[in-house]
């Protein structure tokens, strides 16, 4: 099980620097990465014009548990609008949100621009 949690931190990681450059390549520029508040953790925040991007990554190595972004449920997309609410009253003043999932999938990215909307 110890092995099991390691495997799956470090393919996390990977899955995200693998974001990252992705992102990058886009033309967003990485505003922050593991980005931590009470109410959670955010993978990447990005932004690309005046949009900030939340940005949840997803890395799988099989589809037995169904597409990597099915994993965003309910309760994670309400942590991520409490999240992205926290960091911008703190932060920002003028702003457009958006809730991406990157997932990162047998070697490709697929970015889910728009996957919820803060509820």
């Amino acid at each position: 099980m110890k092995n099991s949690a390691i495997h799956n931190a470090a393919l996390g990681q990977k899955g995200e620097r693998a974001a990252r450059s992705y992102l990058k390549k886009q033309g967003y520029e990485i505003v922050e990465k593991n980005y931590k508040n009470p109410f959670g953790e955010v993978d990447i925040i990005a932004k690309k014009g005046d949009i900030y991007a939340f940005i949840e990554v997803k890395t799988r190595l099989s589809d037995a548990f169904g597409a990597p972004s099915e994993a965003v449920d309910a309760r994670r997309r309400k942590k991520y609008a409490l999240a992205a609410e926290f960091y911008l009253s703190e932060k920002i003043d003028d702003y457009i949100v958006r809730f991406d999932v990157i997932e990162v999938f047998n070697g490709g990215i697929n970015h889910i621009e728009n996957a919820f909307c803060a509820d």
